[in-house]
């Protein structure tokens, strides 16, 4: 395979990955089937949360995902992340990496990731994948600047020797080649969708009790659909004319966890005295806060007695009421609904009348229960009918 290499611009200075504009924007036009990449991208997002380093996270912007990350007073630096939900049933191997469409130049996975070495920032480069990699490659598995990563080592030797000998002189934009590359790349092996989706719930459990404000489950899970509804919108926004769509900050994302956990934990803590301020937030009339109250009352007290229905019915109410109105949120929040707070509001108690009329003309009507179940998930701050900022 022939040498590649990028010429640079004029000067020596190289555009900041914040400012230069993607050279292609598939990604967002094509967002079919990306839910193992939006998990992916929360995992970052919960990364930028946990450590002040991570500063900003790109969706589908240079790649399907970026982190601009600031160590002490280094050079800034960009990792370039790949994300490879479509694979063979078969281990990864170089052959793999190497591989190009219809044996155009500049096409394979490792050429795309070394291509992207070209802006102000130091580049890093990650492959995220569901299958792991044949032994030969596992060293990059480790994390950069391990031990077994060294190039003293066999194993690293054979890697840098093979991808010399398919791509012998290739050469990024900026003069790196593939050393630099094989000192910078980490594979990341996620097994499947439903393991990140775990470890995503559980980093945000851990997270919220070592900042005293400790979330059950229940909680944690509607803070990960707003997150997965932020990471869905960043990636299918596009560059021109919403940039900033596309790049989520630290700042924001923990203002955001900061008031969250706080309506949480107070919420849980006063269980009752929330609802009212939620609605008032979404500009909803007295007297509709007022009826919804009662809704509320009313079904706690149904909730605690077994005369109104019974208790498996009862479950099975509860959790398609959390199942809608978290569905509903989260096309909110990514904004597939262009409503108003009251608008939204009416659109949920919609929603509640069609459950109940789902049921059957033959059994009790249940819409007051099921309203004040949405209520209830309501005034635990788990459900807000205000429009996402």
């Amino acid at each position: 395979m022939g040498e590649i290499t990028i010429e640079s611009p004029a000067g020596s200075a190289w555009p900041s990955i914040e400012d230069a504009k993607p050279d292609e924007e598939g990604g967002p036009i094509a967002r079919v089937g990306f839910n193992y990449q939006d998990e992916i991208a929360v995992s970052f997002l919960i990364e930028m949360l946990e450590t002040p380093a991570l500063l900003k996270v790109h969706c589908e912007t240079h790649d399907d995902v970026v982190l601009l990350r600031q160590n002490g007073s280094a050079q800034r630096s960009a990792e370039f992340v790949q994300v490879k939900a479509s694979e063979q049933d078969k281990l990864w191997s170089i052959a793999d990496i190497s591989q190009r469409k219809n044996g155009k130049v500049g096409t394979s996975i490792f050429e795309i990731s070394l291509g992207r070495d070209k802006h102000d920032e130091a580049s890093t480069f990650r492959l995220v994948t569901l299958r792991p990699v044949v032994s030969g490659l596992e060293p990059l598995t480790y994390p950069c600047g391990a031990e077994g990563r060294s190039f003293d080592t066999d194993e690293m030797k054979a890697i840098s020797a093979e991808l010399e000998k398919r791509f012998p002189g290739i050469a990024s934009a900026k003069g790196n080649g593939s050393s630099c590359w094989l000192e910078n790349c980490f594979w990341d092996q996620r097994h499947s969708e439903q393991a990140v989706c775990k470890d995503n719930l559980l980093r945000l459990i851990q997270l919220s009790a070592r900042e005293g404000r400790p979330l059950l489950p229940e909680a944690v899970e509607v803070l990960l659909q707003e997150l997965r509804a932020l990471a869905k919108a960043a990636g299918a926004a596009k560059w021109i004319p919403d940039r900033a769509k596309k790049i989520v900050e630290r700042e924001t994302v923990r203002a955001w966890w900061d008031q969250r956990t706080d309506d949480l934990a107070t919420g849980a803590a006063a269980s009752g005295g929330k609802l009212a301020s939620k609605m008032e937030d979404a500009v909803l009339p007295g007297e509709v806060i007022g009826l919804a109250v009662e809704l509320r009352r009313g079904y706690a007290a149904a909730s605690r007695t077994s005369r109104y229905l019974e208790p498996d019915e009862a479950e099975r109410l509860q959790r398609r009421v959390q199942s809608e109105v978290m569905s509903l949120r989260s096309r909110f929040v990514a904004g597939q609904l262009d409503l108003s707070g009251p608008e939204f509001h009416a659109l949920c108690l919609e929603r509640m009348d069609a459950v109940n009329a789902e049921r059957g003309a033959n059994v009790e009507d249940q819409s007051a229960f099921l309203k004040g179940c949405m209520y209830d998930i309501a005034d635990r701050c788990l459900l807000r009918f205000a429009r996402p900022v």
